[in-house]
């Protein structure tokens, strides 16, 4: 059954707060192979500028996917996950991701379109620190798989 082209615009609440920790910074930059200094050692952060290390720009992945989870935990939206394959996603960042940020996410239905009997949704999950304000917005578009 395609999903309903009326959840355009829906909005989920906010996730809960996320505490970035600097060992899950490291272990992430670590698992995808990057060595830059201002991810793993806080003084060489520091002397760029930055409070405290920061995350490689795909780390906000890790919270974005909180948002994505929003959808695909909705009954009311229908997304049959077992049909789902990751079309695509984008990451937007107003300023680098670091150490002792605590982010929540909320989550928007931007888009859903039906095409050659599947449909295409795009989520945008705005991250906000702890003050409101925007650290990084992301786009990801799940296209869900016709029977």
């Amino acid at each position: 059954m395609p999903l309903d082209p009326s959840f355009e615009g829906h909005a989920y609440p906010p996730t809960p707060p996320y505490r970035v920790g600097r060992e899950k910074i490291r272990e992430f930059a670590e698992a995808i192979g990057a060595e830059d200094e201002e991810y793993l050692d806080p003084e060489a952060a520091r002397k760029l500028g930055y409070p405290d290390v920061i995350a490689p720009p795909t780390f906000a992945v890790v919270l974005t996917n909180s948002g994505v989870r929003q959808l695909v935990e909705d009954s009311d939206l229908g997304l049959d996950f077992s049909r789902v394959v990751h079309g695509d996603q984008r990451l937007q960042h107003s300023r680098p991701i670091h150490a002792d940020d605590v982010l929540t996410c909320r989550s928007t239905i931007e888009k859903i379109v039906s095409r050659g009997g599947h449909d295409f949704v795009t989520a945008r999950t705005e991250v906000v620190d702890q003050d409101g304000e925007l650290v990084v917005t992301g786009w990801s578009k799940l296209v869900v798989r016709g029977e």
